[in-house]
């Protein structure tokens, strides 16, 4: 808490932090060890008991880090493993006993979570989607920013929420020779397994089925709404896994669906802009806020950037800018709902 001395005379005022009780959250499972590790350390460490739900998809390393906890000496019941579905999501955010509900997964979700624990008296802190753009300006240095668009797009098949999937470029220049760059790039990665036997695979699967025809389905989308495919990932396959290539898309308008929405995989868009301000704007105007990159060599742009930008987690020549734990994570607009983000100081607040 805070403390401050003779606010009158002879008196002084402190506040003081205490546990809020039991508190839930529920997790994606793109980072099944990263997500929770932004909620319950942060609870326990406040004093709170906590509920984890993980995601059914990928639900043994939840498992995993509350037997270690245990095997550490934390008492049976502060940290609670729960396994399900939607059902046992509306236990958590209805049961009166659950003070605080922590959530990242998709906007839909988010914001169902929030109107729904919010209207049962608990306080919220859920992390939506993202449509994350890269801003690339005539100045930048493009080997690096070709090297950062490669991880940033690809790295993890595309699915996290601070992935890169649009690259907005300002100039048709720029925007040449980027997109010749990448293209050699996209078309070589090694698409396999991640496996032991595999190590030199760059991408792996699709974490479902229903998922690899969603992204497939934006893939044909796109071409559909007349974008420039530049290098179509559709047929890469490897038996059994749910696999896709990196796919390249030049010539994106803010129109297609492509662009607006979250496709959540290996799918890069570029969007071209005559100028620094049309490129600004673009992405202040997006529904999402969760990240964004500027790439250039011009200091006074950079800072501009900083300052006007309507994201939250802001990058110069770093394309994803993810905070340390001491900080805290979170978007603006539709990419959170809640006052207050993830770890950091903000957990610390939202867990007291």
């Amino acid at each position: 808490g805070e403390h401050s001395l003779n606010v009158g005379r002879g008196v002084d005022s402190h506040s003081m932090m205490q546990p809020v009780g039991v508190c839930a959250g529920i997790t994606p499972f793109n980072f099944p060890a990263m997500v929770p590790l932004w909620m319950f350390p942060v609870a326990l460490a406040c004093g709170n008991s906590f509920i984890l739900k993980p995601s059914e998809k990928d639900p043994s390393l939840a498992l995993r880090m509350a037997e270690l906890l245990k095997q550490a000496g934390l008492p049976d019941g502060v940290l609670n493993v729960v396994n399900g579905d939607k059902e046992v999501v509306d236990v958590l955010l209805t049961d009166p006993r659950v003070q605080a509900v922590s959530f990242v997964g998709s906007t839909p979700i988010a914001q169902y979570i929030y109107a729904t624990a919010s209207a049962h008296g608990k306080r919220v802190q859920a992390l939506g989607g993202a449509k994350n753009h890269m801003l690339v300006m005539p100045d930048a240095d493009l080997d690096q920013a070709v090297s950062a668009l490669m991880g940033a797009a690809y790295g993890a098949a595309g699915e996290r929420c601070m992935a890169i999937s649009v690259a907005l470029v300002v100039g048709d220049a720029t925007a040449d020779a980027l997109v010749a760059k990448l293209k050699p790039l996209v078309e070589a990665l090694r698409v396999g397994p991640g496996l032991g036997q595999s190590p030199e695979n760059e991408m792996g699967p699709l974490i479902s089925r229903e998922h690899l025809a969603k992204v497939r389905g934006y893939v044909d989308q796109g071409v559909a709404e007349g974008a420039s495919l530049v290098v179509d990932g559709r047929g890469v396959s490897h038996g059994e896994g749910y696999f896709i290539g990196g796919s390249l898309f030049d010539r994106v308008g803010p129109e297609m669906r492509i662009y607006r929405e979250e496709i959540f995989g290996p799918v890069l868009a570029i969007v071209r802009a005559p100028d620094y301000e049309t490129a600004l704007r673009l992405i202040n105007e997006h529904e999402y806020g969760n990240g964004t990159a500027i790439f250039t060599c011009d200091g006074d742009t950079a800072r501009d950037f900083t300052t006007r930008v309507q994201v939250g987690m802001v990058g110069v020549n770093v394309p994803i800018p993810v905070p340390m734990a001491f900080h805290s994570f979170g978007g603006w607009k539709r990419s959170i709902f809640g006052p207050l983000n993830m770890h950091g100081p903000d957990g610390v607040r939202f867990y007291t």
